[in-house]
C-alpha cells in the first residue's frame, strides 16, 4: 500500500511516499518512507541521492515481500488448477459426492435424534404432546391406505 504525503516547508515543497511491504498501516516496523524532494536538497534519504547499493536492497526488499505475499495467496496452484481441466472436474466431483454424503449423514442423525424425542415425549403420555403425535400418525396411515403400490 502506498501513500503520499505533501509537506509545504520553508525550504521547498517535499513529499513522502510510504510504502508498506506487509502489516498493519500504521506500524512503523512494516512501513518504509522515502523522502521526495523537489528543490534539489542533499537529503541522504532522497532516491535520487542513494546509493545503488541502496537503492537495489529496497527493490529487493519490496519484490520480496511482494513475492512472498503471492506464494501465500498460492496463486500458482491456483493457475495450473485452470489450466488442467480435467483435474478441476475431478476435484469438484470429489467435492461435491463429500458435501453430498456429509449432508446426507446430517439429516440422518438429526432426524434419527428427532424421531427418537418423539418417542420419548410419547411414551410419557402427556396430554397435548400426545394427541400431536397420534394426529401425526393418523395423517402417514391414511396417506399410505390411498397409495397403493
Amino acid at each position: 500500500m502506498a501513500g503520499w504525503n505533501d509537506d509545504n516547508t520553508s525550504s521547498g515543497r517535499k513529499g513522502r511516499i510510504t510504502v508498506q511491504t506487509s502489516g498493519v498501516v500504521g506500524d512503523p516496523e512494516k512501513e518504509q518512507e522515502i523522502l521526495l524532494s523537489e528543490n534539489g536538497n542533499k537529503d541522504p534519504s532522497d532516491p535520487e541521492n542513494m546509493p545503488l547499493e541502496e537503492k537495489i536492497n529496497t527493490l529487493y526488499r519490496l519484490t520480496n515481500g511482494l513475492a512472498q505475499q503471492m506464494e501465500k495467496s498460492r496463486i500458482a496452484q491456483y493457475t495450473e488448477l485452470i489450466h488442467s481441466p480435467w483435474r478441476l472436474i475431478w476435484l469438484n466431483v470429489l467435492s461435491g459426492t463429500a458435501r453430498g454424503l456429509g449432508i446426507a449423514l446430517g439429516f440422518t442423525f438429526f432426524a434419527a435424534t428427532i424421531i427418537y424425542v418423539l418417542q420419548v415425549l410419547g411414551a410419557l403420555n402427556l396430554p397435548i404432546i400426545g394427541d400431536y403425535i397420534a394426529d401425526i400418525v393418523r395423517i402417514v396411515q391414511h396417506q399410505l391406505e390411498l397409495k397403493t403400490f
